[in-house]
Order: structure tokens, then C-alpha cells, then sequence
């Protein structure tokens, strides 16, 4: 989906990283809530309380899933992430993402 309508967006952002990776929540009319940002080249570990599927629209780089080997993405292209989780990330050039959290 290259669009989101409906939607009510928080204007602060999430910053991580030391403002490497930001994003702003993005609240849909039906309850469930995505996160749009950016990040930029480093490595990064992220750990989840709900599960995630990640859609990457563009950068090059690499992710690690819990219990599986290093994967080059191919943008764009999407991954889910288990509840109470962690992923790894190398990114190699700036990337573009979409994250939509899957209520429990």
C-alpha cells in the first residue's frame, strides 16, 4: 500500500540512536498504529513487545531475524518480527520504512 487514508498522525517524533533512526506514529482509523521513518547507515538492535511486519520501500541493507543467518533485503520488500523479539540491522545507505505493530 503506497498510501495511508484515515489516518491521525503525532507530530513528535520517536528519535533512536542518537537521531539516527526517527519516525512518526501514525494512529489508523480502525485501532492499529504504524510508524513511518528513516533510517541512516549504521547497526542497530531493535526489540519488540508486539509483533512487527516491517516493510522497507528503499535503502540497501542487511537484517537479522531471532534464530536466522544475515539476509540482504531486496527493496522494496517486507519482514515480520515476532512479539517480545529482537532484529538486527546493518544499513548501508539511507532507508525508507513503514511499521505496522500486530495487537496481541
Amino acid at each position: 500500500m503506497s498510501t495511508i487514508e484515515n489516518a491521525t498522525i503525532v507530530k513528535k517524533a520517536n528519535i533512536y540512536y542518537d537521531g539516527k533512526v526517527t519516525s512518526r506514529s501514525v494512529n489508523l482509523a480502525d485501532g492499529t498504529v504504524q510508524s513511518l521513518g528513516i533510517m541512516l547507515p549504521g547497526e542497530y538492535t531493535f526489540n519488540t513487545d508486539e509483533a512487527e511486519i516491517m516493510e522497507i520501500m528503499s535503502g540497501d541493507l542487511e537484517i537479522k531475524l531471532p534464530n536466522e543467518e544475515w539476509k540482504t533485503l531486496n527493496t522494496p520488500e517486507s519482514f515480520n518480527v515476532p512479539a517480545n523479539s529482537s532484529f538486527d540491522l546493518k544499513i548501508k545507505t539511507v532507508t525508507d520504512y513503514c511499521c505496522s505493530y500486530i495487537s496481541k
